[in-house]
């Protein structure tokens, strides 16, 4: 296999694990109309959700790819790079500002804090790529793959369905419509197959960057909770009983639970 045909076997697999953060909007199709009630739930899901995956996923695979401490920088580095962000975009008016109650802020950051995110793991789909021609234990369609290609594809594609899910809550809220969030959501993905194929061609030199990069991914997604996702939940539940933190806390909890039980799977089938 030519290196050309390498490359464009990583981008394929990068392109198809973030073609499934789109997935993650399905549930809007089903509901029609989405009550105070259910909006602070799915906030407090979309609380948990990141919280499991930035804490479980994102940190736990950037320790054990790398250093700890490479990790924590990285941490403070996606944290230091969205409060910038916020602070760049904290003045500026958008439109249209009356569709709803959420701040368009909260939909921008979301959005381009989750693309972001998606680039590590892009990343560690080009490095699970690293034995490919060597070990074929997986055969797929006539292709060798190497098992850890299969196995993070796998987890990867699963783990951006609630990843897709955290961004269509505040696009639904603002008053987009379901295919365009969609289209968002699918956006959110492609910088996967990117990072994959640089993550191949440099796989040599990424070890040290994969922790950097899971870290900085994770920092970011905490920002973003605790600066925009929190505050919104608490400000939809305002006009509830007991301000809806009963329906917020419910909702981050199976949020959290839920993506937690997805990352032990997906981390179980990688040791079958």
């Amino acid at each position: 296999m030519t290196l050309l045909n390498e490359l464009l076997l990583v981008f394929t697999v990068g392109l198809v694990t973030g073609l499934a953060t789109g997935l993650g909007v399905l549930p809007f199709f089903v509901l029609e109309e989405i009550s105070d009630r259910w909006l602070v739930v799915l906030w407090g899901a979309a609380v948990g959700i990141l919280l499991s995956a930035a804490v479980f996923g994102l940190i736990g695979e950037g320790v054990a790819a790398g250093e700890t401490g490479r990790v924590l920088l990285g941490v403070l580095a996606g944290v230091a790079f969205v409060f910038l962000a916020d602070y760049a975009v904290d003045g500026y008016e958008f439109t249209p500002r009356a569709v709803s109650d959420v701040d368009p802020r909260t939909v921008v950051l979301t959005v381009g804090v989750l693309t972001i995110h998606s680039i590590p793991e892009g990343i560690a789909v080009g490095v699970a790529f690293v034995d490919l021609g060597t070990d074929g234990s997986v055969e797929i369609a006539g292709v060798a793959l190497p098992a850890l290609a299969v196995f993070m594809a796998i987890a990867i594609s699963i783990l951006n369905v609630p990843e897709g899910l955290a961004i269509a809550i505040p696009l639904i809220a603002y008053g987009m419509d379901r295919w365009k969030v969609v289209g968002w959501a699918v956006f959110s993905g492609l910088p996967q197959p990117i990072g994959a194929v640089v993550a191949y061609y440099f796989v040599t030199a990424v070890e040290g960057l994969l922790a950097l990069s899971f870290g900085f991914a994770a920092g970011a997604l905490l920002y973003l909770v605790v600066v925009e996702f929190l505050p919104a939940g608490v400000a939809a539940g305002v006009d509830l009983e007991n301000r809806g933190r009963p329906e917020l806390l419910s909702g981050a909890v199976v949020g959290f639970v839920v993506t937690l039980a997805i990352i032990a799977a997906v981390e179980g089938i990688g040791t079958v």
